[in-house]
């Protein structure tokens, strides 16, 4: 049975991408080349993004490592798949594919990305999911691949923070702003050489991290 944030996101996808580019500065797509560039792949590569939405992420990864690459877009909508498959057809990237699944359940053999990207979710996900999703990220990863991590930055201005607390409470989880000012402790108990970035826009952080050898 579908879950009310399953209904939710299903139901906003047929709007999502209008919505984004209404509020969004990214117009010229400049958070989602800067994760991507963060990741380090490669022409061939291989890539996961976790959360993909309408896969505007998987999309950026999937020009990257060009046609002898795979890039796997994974939602838990249903609608969001949908959008993300419509979207993958009309710019005839074959090679990336889109799977509706559970991020802390991933359905992939272990060491089978060279990266793995989430942008702006991860934080919805609650305290024992998050941190299943976490062991599977590190699983499905090969070594020395990269998780690259994208979220909210905490903004300056008082409405425009308060705008982002109220977000959190109705999107995120309980722990959720507990998470997005410790990601950097978080991902260390899994992955070394953790970095941390202000994006272009300077209203997302990335942070990202290398696969340990024992994860």
């Amino acid at each position: 049975m579908s879950s009310l944030r399953q209904l939710y996101y299903d139901f906003f996808s047929k709007v999502y991408d209008f919505v984004i580019q209404l509020h969004s500065s990214d117009r010229e797509g400049s958070l989602r080349r800067f994760i991507t560039e963060k990741t380090l792949l490669f022409e061939g590569g291989r890539a996961l993004d976790l959360c993909t939405g309408t896969g505007s992420v998987a999309v950026e990864l999937a020009k990257a490592v060009g046609e002898r690459g795979l890039v796997v877009g994974l939602d838990f909508s249903k609608g969001m798949i949908e959008k993300a498959r419509q979207k993958a057809a009309s710019l005839k990237l074959n090679h990336l594919r889109l799977v509706q699944g559970n991020a802390s359940r991933l359905p992939f053999k272990s060491a089978s990305f060279d990266a793995v990207t989430c942008s702006h979710a991860f934080y919805e996900l609650k305290g024992a999911e998050r941190a299943k999703a976490i062991e599977e990220v590190a699983r499905v990863l090969k070594e020395k691949g990269r998780f690259c991590l994208m979220e909210h930055a905490k903004p300056e201005k008082f409405i425009a923070r308060l705008l982002f607390y109220i977000r959190i409470f109705f999107l995120g989880s309980s722990d959720a702003k507990k998470f997005l000012e410790e990601e950097e402790d978080v991902l260390g108990k899994r992955f070394k050489n953790i970095g941390k970035e202000m994006s272009p826009t300077g209203q997302s952080k990335l942070i990202y991290g290398e696969k340990r050898g024992d994860s």
